[in-house]
């Protein structure tokens, strides 16, 4: 092996938020030692630490493996302009959380129930009712928090606090919020192995410069995955709010959340259950309610599991319209955002 075909490897290591520039081009392949069957690479950071340092390490190692059959790979980082300093690592711990009292995972058994919609206008409905609220959109694989809070595009702002680095959450609509999805584009998929997701993930947490707020809500990716593990083992989660649709399909998986929850090794709360689509209401006829996916669902399963229902919310065409337009329905004071905010009322209740 040589250096230069080594380089040529790493070719393949695309940068998700440098429009896919490799991190060759980018000039952050700082040195690259050979010694037998053992390879390591080093990569150069500026001083403002990259968010998705963990994704390019890991990509990294996994190029070297999938080119050289039975190589040693080892990646190392260095910071840029601080050669004396040692390789660092993601030296991530709770210190940005100590300001934070409840922190609430917001699941779902299933994809496709509306969890994000209700996740974001949850939290815009208790900044309107006078709370501090932040949001962590943990949805690695489908990050939609951008398009809903009109923030697509945005770059949240890095900088180094003595040996940390630390990353400030974007604020609008009186929430502030984080996701994944500001460091990549739009279409890119970011396709990740359970670790890295998860490593990805703490750092969209714990790195975050959240100051004092009352509610930090996460946005949990759907299922009961290796992702969701993590988080409860190395976030302090209050507990949980479990979003599900009326029908039998969407409640089968509910039941699947609520053991995960309650399983020995978890051991976390559920606040409530809140049953998205609950009728249909057309704009034309709003006394009306049509059970398109059934009637009480959410309700029966509910008082079969023992834990609250926190909010039955419609399906009415502005919530989707609303979210679409990057403008969170529960900012007006129609009855579908009345509906987040007598939710936003509950859960908060349901908390202290």
């Amino acid at each position: 092996m040589k250096e230069n075909e080594i380089m040529k490897m790493l070719y393949d290591v695309q940068h998700p938020a440098k429009g896919d520039r490799n991190i060759v081009e980018l000039g952050m392949v700082d040195k690259i030692d050979i010694d037998g069957n053992r390879v390591t690479v080093t990569l150069a950071f500026s001083k403002h630490r990259d968010p998705l340092a963990e994704y390019l390490i890991g990509s990294t190692k996994a190029a070297l493996v999938r080119h050289i059959p039975g190589v040693e790979a080892e990646v190392k980082t260095v910071i840029r302009d601080e050669a004396a300093k040692k390789p660092v690592g993601l030296n991530l711990g709770l210190e940005e959380l100590a300001g934070v009292r409840h922190i609430i995972g917001v699941a779902s058994g299933k994809g496709g129930v509306g969890k994000s919609t209700v996740a974001v206008n949850l939290a815009v409905a208790l900044a309107r009712l006078g709370y501090k609220v932040g949001l962590a959109d943990a949805d690695v694989y489908g990050p939609s928090v951008p398009k809903m809070t009109g923030t697509e595009g945005a770059m949240p702002e890095a900088y180094k606090d003595g040996d940390k680095e630390v990353i400030m959450p974007l604020e609008k609509y009186g929430v502030k919020w984080m996701s994944i999805g500001y460091f990549a584009r739009p279409e890119q998929a970011l396709i990740w192995r359970g670790p890295m997701a998860c490593n990805a993930l703490k750092q969209m947490i714990l790195q975050v410069r959240w100051g004092e707020l009352d509610f930090l809500l996460i946005d949990m990716p759907p299922g009961t995955g290796d992702i969701h593990i993590s988080l409860v083992h190395d976030i302090p989660l209050a507990g949980a709010v479990i979003v599900s649709t009326p029908q039998a399909v969407a409640l089968a998986d509910v039941e699947k959340g609520v053991s995960m929850f309650r399983n020995a090794n978890v051991n976390k709360p559920i606040f409530g259950l809140v049953e998205n689509m609950a009728w249909f209401t057309p704009a034309e006829l709003p006394e009306n309610k049509y059970y398109i996916f059934g009637k009480d669902g959410g309700a029966k399963m509910a008082e079969k599991y023992g834990i609250p229902l926190l909010g039955q919310i419609p399906l009415v065409q502005d919530i989707r319209e609303s979210g679409d337009a990057g403008e969170p329905v529960a900012l007006s004071s129609r009855p579908d955002g009345e509906a987040f905010a007598l939710l936003a009322g509950k859960l908060a209740a349901a908390v202290k």
